[in-house]
């Protein structure tokens, strides 16, 4: 049976704070944050590839202090770590988007703030003083697309981040049985679902009624209509030629996150980017697609000397962030483990799934023989 964490100090790994919020969240929206599209193969490949890298460490090393600080994006961070841009985070704790800002910043992370996010971009820069970036998508209607650009820039966003694989849809069959992709088609069964989590409930109708606030302005109230406005807008057609006007447009550090091949890295940089996020989406788009961590190693000998390479996908442990660093990424990058930590216990929750993952990553580096996360070299990993 799997452990009972009674709350978040309980709570010994990302494992404990995903089983919290299993207990803690509407049954629908657990599985809308838990799943991946089809048999779910990429997202659970996403981490047990992992397990096939095996560290070698080194002795008789002196690892009383260690250095973890990185820059990526033209900003500091205390750690090689951010957060993923990730859609409608009020949904799992009343904080939503305000609750990660400021865990983020109080851990040194970097926090990819999503364009569908609960609270308009303009007060989720303001909630946190940490490292930010703000992501775009290439929507059908490219003016709005540069206009929340141009909102982003506005607000201090020090960096803007294109996802370049949210369309067409994945087929998320767990989303598909409840109603909660996009657009919102809430069953009667899955609504009952919310009626079964009352402390879920009573804290979103003290906050008022949920939004998809950045596209409030230009669609009106009501999450239904707004949801159906992302589906209609979201742009299959979109090209390297979208990136480029971006970059143009932003005129400062840009990453392009959704990158799985080396040439797609390549027309990456020289769309622009200043950094490529290596992501298959956290498996919830092509099932049966290659684990981020396999591609790592193609994409870092084709662009890391021209660019930062970033990992996203899969990543429960320190020893994760290690193996990554070691295959050659500049940081890493995680979605599900912060937002099991938002659901398990908002802000705190946050910081304790971060403040885990950084502290589980020194610790193996100690272990390792490892003084500086900047310095690791690819002898550190073997492949079985």
């Amino acid at each position: 049976m799997p452990r009972r964490p009674k709350g978040i100090g309980d709570c010994y790994n990302i494992e404990d704070l995903r089983e919290l919020a299993r207990r803690r969240l509407p049954a629908a929206l657990f599985d809308y944050l838990d799943g991946g599209a089809e048999t779910e193969f990429t997202a659970r490949r996403n981490t047990q590839a992992f397990d096939e890298q095996r560290l070698i460490p080194r002795g008789l090393v002196d690892v009383r202090t260690v250095s973890t600080r990185v820059r990526i994006l033209g900003q500091e961070l205390a750690w090689p770590m951010m957060c993923s841009p990730t859609g409608g985070s009020r949904f799992y704790h009343p904080d939503g988007e305000f609750a990660v800002a400021r865990a983020t910043a109080a851990t040194g992370t970097l926090y990819g703030v999503s364009v569908m996010g609960t609270h308009a971009l303009e007060a989720v820069a303001a909630a946190g003083n940490g490292p930010k970036v703000f992501q775009a998508l290439i929507f059908k209607d490219r003016a709005f697309t540069q206009e929340l650009v141009v909102r982003a820039k506005r607000a201090g966003y020090p960096a803007l981040c294109l996802t370049i694989d949210a369309a067409p849809r994945g087929k998320r069959e767990r989303e598909l049985r409840t109603g909660l992709g996009l657009p919102l088609r809430l069953s009667v069964q899955s609504a009952a679902m919310f009626a079964l989590r009352p402390g879920w409930c009573i804290g979103q109708l003290r906050r008022g009624p949920l939004s998809l606030a950045n596209l409030a302005e230009r669609v009106g109230r009501g999450l239904a209509r707004q949801s159906q406005f992302a589906a209609s807008q979201l742009e299959p057609s979109g090209t390297w030629k979208d990136a480029r006007d971006l970059a143009d447009l932003w005129s400062g550090p840009f990453a392009i996150k959704g990158i799985l091949c080396a040439d797609d890295a390549r027309r990456a940089v020289d769309a622009g980017a200043t950094a490529v996020i290596v992501s298959n989406h956290g498996g919830r788009q092509l099932d049966g697609a290659a684990a981020a961590v396999e591609m790592l190693p193609e994409i870092v000998q084709a662009v890391g000397a021209r660019t930062d390479v970033i990992l996203d996908g899969g990543i429960r442990r320190g020893t994760h962030v290690l193996k990554a660093l070691a295959l050659g990424a500049k940081a890493c990058s995680v979605g599900r483990a912060y937002l099991f930590g938002l659901a398990a216990g908002g802000e705190a929750g946050v910081v304790k799934a971060l403040e885990t993952l950084k502290n589980e990553l020194i610790n193996s580096m100690k272990l390792c023989g490892c003084t500086d996360a900047s310095q690791i070299a690819r002898d550190l990993v073997k492949r079985f």
